[in-house]
């Protein structure tokens, strides 16, 4: 009971101090404040899901309602073409009171423009007061659409037939480079936009005033307007240029107060956002309204600014998403001491709260059928890492803070009346060394059991010269040794013990497999079938060991890398009866493999498919951590490799088998805690698959940003957590984990995580051919294999090296583009570099394996000789 309570303290002050870091991020910006009346904005009444290129055509009741929303906010607006029914924009802009820079577009289909300039001309003409100046044309020279003198031919056209005054927008680059055009204007109409130039918020007034007056100096016998001035409030960034609404607003509000100062006549770009300017601009081109596309102000200009100002429900929603998932996890978790409890709800509620994060700034974002699926399949990625994340999560806290119970077994003594039950003993062989099957043959000479068989089962081997020394071995070591040479003989390994199975004594009740260069502890079997004396096992496994692990720092380093499986992974499985079984070091009850139907020969895992077979038949299970044989290890990186392959596409071959037992349902014949450790254990595969599919994407994304980095925006906020978080998590966890449960120093933990993370491409390989194909055949991890030269090695890498190179190139790419000179950018290529290192990792490995070890060299001489 006051457990249960301090749990709910917990999970209490987890939820306080979740909604205590939204409202930290969230906290009400204290800008300088504006509070008068601002003197104009440029006005495009196209609204959201329009596009004027499509020539649609703007109603009057919409302009009215436009206009009457700017009433008494603004003294003027400026327009930019006369077309698509935006000629009666000044007859609806004098009904409410708001003064009137009159604009024409000017591009490069001339009979479009004959139409502005005419229609242009008979409204400037009308006898409406609030139209003060008007404009021809908008960035004409900017984006070189007609010749300069083309222009100046329309603006003198305008002036000969109106009396306003007459000029064209353009930026202020652009005005100091053409004085031919500025003594055609009345005044000069100047786009000053320190956005588009790079220029970081906290700088971008004093450019605007400093271009401002550089224009005035250049021309002192010119009226000078500023007729676009603004920042976008989100969107992509542009060098040290970053778009949000808080940089919006502290721009806006220096630039109005500072303009009021020097009197300053100006527009700000633009009253409201328009979305269809995205596919031009970029994504930040849909941002620069002071109102959204909804005709919603996003903050106001007299008080504090926040950033999201529904964050509250957004925080709410993240904390009850958190609870729940706590709850899911924890409350079924009676032996977690609360200092997991506290530990795993605060990393719930940081990737609860990641997430809803990232959920938060796309429903803030204008969105296209295109970036509705982009965002979905991002989001779909980010709970899969998140869930990757909680597993792990958990696991760290069960390993650190969890009580022992009654399933953390022992080996054990045979009593004086224990009845040994009959062991058969099945040795499959395929094309091993005969001197190396010897030692595994006298070594289960010498195992201290009284009802013991061994039957050695060698499995197509061609050469006599391999299996008739085997043979000869077993007639040597007397009758407890029968050999078996199956010529042509199906299902590769599971079809050899399967026909063991058939040849062993009736009356054995124990099936014991072990693989081929396995020496046995003479005590194995006293010490772990009398736990078949509880009729409800069904299998006890002894974990995999090996004693080669000082020939190389290769093998020291894979030695470790496997210890870390055997005494983290399957000593917390065993606490709910959900081990791996393995085909080695493990024993089964015969009744109960004969009842669920002997070894599977369509999968190549056929171990782990029949430990899984067992527990759905009800069957319990017994691990015990501690060694009783100890084997070889594969000579070459090429077979780690292939090793690891074979167990990866294996799991996805029972999978595919066994889906059903996974479901969270009453009809699994799987207990709740066996379908969790299932899946929680091959869900870090899949992880590596997910990283393979982010770095690919990450790839695309970076060549079209490379290809045009004005229009491109980085995703950074649904990177973040499935390239870095993940792989800074996993990193902390393997190194923290190894240290409570692996008696192994940090040097060699290191060691375990570079193999580990070598593996990560072969595992992703591994993953998706075992989703998408079937029927590959049996890799056996060849013993004794002789290392081939460098030329080799790099070539059974090929595919990793060929992603570190793309990878390589992107780093470079990003670091040389000017545009991306910004924290975006930088973050960038923290991703891209994350996402090379488990190539690094791969080929330092690679150069491990194949360096020149005198003392690895000698060891296996001196075993050949024997």
């Amino acid at each position: 009971m006051i457990k249960k309570i301090a749990t709910l303290i917990a999970v209490a002050l987890l939820v306080i101090i979740n909604f205590s870091i939204w409202s930290y991020v969230n906290n009400p910006l204290q800008l300088q404040t504006w509070s008068k009346t601002t003197m104009g904005l440029t006005y495009d009444p196209t609204h959201k899901g329009d596009d004027p290129r499509n020539n649609i055509f703007i109603k009057e009741a919409d302009i009215d309602k436009d206009l009457a929303l700017l009433e008494n906010k603004v003294h003027a607006i400026r327009t930019y073409s006369m077309l698509r029914g935006q000629h009666k924009i000044p007859e609806i802009a004098a009904k409410h009171n708001l003064n009137i820079t009159l604009g024409a577009w000017i591009d490069g289909n001339l009979e479009k423009n004959r139409q502005e300039i005419e229609t242009l001309i008979n409204v400037s003409r009308q006898n409406n007061p609030k139209i003060i100046r008007v404009m021809v044309g908008n960035e004409v020279m900017l984006r070189a659409d007609i010749s300069e003198d083309a222009l100046i031919e329309y603006i003198r056209e305008v002036k000969k037939n109106s009396w306003r005054p007459v000029s064209t927008s353009e930026t202020w680059a652009e005005w100091l480079k053409h004085p031919k055009l500025v003594a055609e204007v009345d005044f000069i109409a100047v786009h000053i936009l320190p956005y588009w130039e790079g220029i970081a918020a906290e700088d971008a007034v004093d450019f605007i005033f400093d271009r401002y007056h550089d224009v005035q100096k250049a021309y002192p016998n010119k009226p000078v307007i500023i007729t676009e001035i603004g920042w976008p409030s989100d969107g992509q960034p542009a060098k040290h240029a970053t778009a949000s609404v808080s940089n919006q607003a502290k721009v806006l509000r220096e630039f109005l107060n500072r303009a009021d100062q020097e009197k300053v006549t100006y527009y700000i770009v633009e009253a409201f956002d328009q979305p269809w300017k995205q596919t031009i601009e970029g994504s930040a081109g849909a941002y620069w309204g002071i109102f959204n596309a909804d005709r919603q102000a996003k903050y106001p200009m007299d008080g504090d600014v926040i950033t999201l100002p529904s964050w509250e429900h957004w925080a709410m929603a993240a904390t009850v998403f958190s609870v729940v998932l706590m709850a899911l996890f924890l409350f079924t978790r009676r032996s977690l001491k609360l200092p997991g409890v506290l530990f795993f709800g605060l990393i719930t509620n940081l990737a609860v709260s990641t997430i809803f994060w990232s959920v938060s700034i796309g429903a803030q974002q204008y969105q296209t059928p295109l970036t509705i699926i982009f965002w979905i399949i991002l989001i779909l990625m980010q709970i899969l890492a998140v869930t990757i994340l909680l597993i792990e999560s958990l696991e760290i806290a069960e390993v650190i803070w969890h009580k022992k119970t009654a399933r953390t077994f022992q080996p054990l003594t045979p009593s004086a009346d224990f009845k040994y039950p009959k062991v058969s003993l099945h040795l499959p062989i395929h094309n091993e060394p005969p001197m190396m099957v010897r030692k595994t043959l006298e070594a289960l000479a010498k195992v201290d059991y009284p009802n013991l068989e061994v039957l050695v089962m060698d499995n197509n081997t061609k050469d006599p010269a391999v299996w008739e020394p085997v043979r000869d071995d077993c007639e040597r070591l007397g009758p407890m040794f029968r050999f078996f040479h199956l010529e042509n003989w199906p299902g590769f390994k599971a079809g050899a013990i399967n026909h063991a199975l058939e040849q062993s004594a009736p009356d054995a009740e124990i099936i014991a497999v072990i693989d081929s260069d396995y020496i046995l502890d003479p005590n194995w079997l006293n010490a772990m079938v009398p736990y078949f004396d509880n009729e409800n096992v069904g299998f006890v496994q002894s974990p995999q060991d090996y004693r080669d692990r000082h020939q190389s720092t290769f093998k020291n380093f894979c030695y470790w890398e496997y210890a870390g499986f055997f005494n983290i992974g399957m000593v917390q499985r065993n606490e709910y009866n959900a081990i791996i079984q393995h085909g080695t070091m493990t024993m089964i009850r015969k009744s109960a493999l004969l009842e669920v139907g002997n070894w599977a020969e369509w999968c190549i895992c056929e171990d782990s498919e029949l430990g899984l077979r067992l527990y759905e038949a009800g069957y319990d299970s017994v691990y015990v951590k501690d060694s009783f044989g100890r084997g070889l290890m594969p000579d070459t990186f090429s077979g780690y490799m292939t090793q690891r392959f074979r167990w990866v596409y294996g799991a996805m071959q029972i999978i595919k088998a066994h889906w059903r037992s996974f479901l969270p349902s009453r009809k699994s014949p799987l207990t709740p805690a066996q379908r969790y450790y299932f899946v929680a254990g091959w869900l870090p595969w899949f992880s590596d698959a997910l990283a393979l599919l982010f770095t690919s994407t990450s790839l695309l994304l970076t060549a079209v940003i490379v290809t045009d980095p004005i229009h491109s925006e980085l995703p950074i906020n649904a990177f973040l957590l499935p390239t870095i978080g993940l792989f800074s998590f996993k990193v902390l966890r393997g190194l923290w984990l190894y240290q409570a449960r692996v008696p192994c120093s940090v040097w060699q933990s290191l060691g375990a995580s570079l193999t580990g993370l070598s593996l990560t491409h072969t595992v992703a390989r591994g993953t998706v051919q075992g989703l998408f194909t079937s029927g590959k055949p049996f890799m056996r991890t060849p013993k004794y294999e002789k290392q081939g030269p460098l030329f080799a090695g790099l070539m059974v890498i090929r595919q990793e090296l060929v992603l570190l190179a793309l990878l390589g190139l992107g780093i470079y790419a990003m670091s040389s583009l000017e545009h991306f000179d910004n924290l975006s950018g930088k973050l960038w290529i923290a991703v891209l570099s994350v996402q090379a290192v488990p190539y690094v990792a791969t080929l330092i490995t690679l150069l491990i394996s194949i360096a020149p070890n005198y003392r690895r060299n000698k060891v296996l001489a001196e075993e050949l000789d024997e």
